[in-house]
Order: structure tokens, then sequence, then C-alpha cells
């Protein structure tokens, strides 16, 4: 029977992601993936290589994803609110996205590079200036620079999975309701960008 190669990689780049989620890059184990993944161990270092290069890829793998799967061109940044809220969909069905980030901000020196770092800020660079540009149209308010705004609808969408005993804390009536959650994240971004939908 021949090696679905295809499949392989993707059970161990799935494993790989639940791993890391949890367990960080310095923490995450390599055999673990491994079981998870019903592979041998050294199938994913010839695949993958180390378990940094491993992260890397994972990281690398889940933004693409994110960025793939909620764009932010000059329609959607007419309703920066909505964008938001998409943004949060996804963080809610892929919760460890958010994670993923954080574990990556807690095991970098402030300065040092990141994973991919030129591409990523690359990246941003063309979701501010989609947002730039809808500004210039009309169809955006300008109180805001257009990377504040990016920064914002980020951390905003982001951070309700990231610190959920904060939102415990500050808005319990939204603990256990996701869509009130999205409907109060809209309503925010809206505000910070002039649009009173």
């Amino acid at each position: 029977m021949a090696w679905d190669t295809a499949k392989t990689k993707r059970l161990i780049l799935d494993a790989a992601v639940s791993e890391f989620a949890a367990y960080g890059p310095e923490a995450a184990r390599m055999d673990r993936i491994a079981a998870t993944a019903g592979v041998n161990k050294e199938r994913i270092y010839s695949y993958f290589g180390n378990k940094r290069q491993m992260f890397a890829i994972v990281l690398t793998t889940e933004l693409e994803r994110l960025a793939k799967a909620v764009p932010l061109d000059e329609k959607a940044a007419g309703d920066l609110g909505e964008y938001a809220g998409q943004v949060f969909d996804y963080h809610r069905a892929h919760p460890h996205f958010v994670r993923l980030l954080h574990w990556e901000g807690l095991h970098t020196t402030e300065g040092e590079p990141v994973v991919a770092e030129e591409e990523r800020t690359a990246h941003y660079a063309e979701k501010i200036a989609a947002l730039a540009r809808t500004q210039e149209s009309g169809r955006l308010d300008t109180g805001l620079a257009p990377r504040e705004l990016l920064y914002s609808v980020i951390v905003l969408a982001g951070w309700w999975f990231a610190t959920p005993q904060l939102r415990r804390m500050l808005m319990p009536d939204l603990d256990n309701d996701p869509d009130g959650q999205r409907a109060a994240l809209v309503r925010l971004v809206r505000h910070l960008s002039g649009d009173a939908k």
C-alpha cells in the first residue's frame, strides 16, 4: 500500500497545532505530536524539521488560514464592525490561533524578529492600505489612522478569547453568550471607526 504523504503531513500539522496551542513552543513534545498523528516521530523531523521549525510552520500556516478566511479589502473595510465580527467568528471556531500568538509573544524577546516577520508585516501593510483607501473614499471615518484601526480590530476581536476571565468579570451577562459578545464587539468597532449603524 502506498504511503499517503500529503495526508500524513496534514495529520502531523493538525496534531502540532493542538500541541503548540496547549503547551507552547518550549513545553510542546514531538513524541506527543507523533502519537496524536499516529506516525513515527522521525516522520515529523523528515517533513518539518526540529521543534522550532515545526512551530514556525504551524504559525505560518495558521496565519495564512486566517488571512484567507477573513480578508480585509476595501469592501470589508466599509463596515469595519462586521469585519471585526467575522474575525471574532474565526477565533470562536479556531480558539487555538490566539493562544499560538500569545505563546509566540511570550517566547520572543522584545525586538527579536518573529516567524515570517517581513511577510506578515507586508500582509498587514496591505490591510492598512485598504483601510486608508476606504477612508479616502469617505466610507470610513478618518478620526483614527488606518494602522490604529487595524491594531484595534485585531486586539479587540482576539482579546475575548485571550482573557476569558476578564470578560467574565467585566461583562458577566455576556460570559456564556458568544452572540452577545460578537454584537458588543461589532458595536465597539463601529463606534471606533465612526460608523453609526
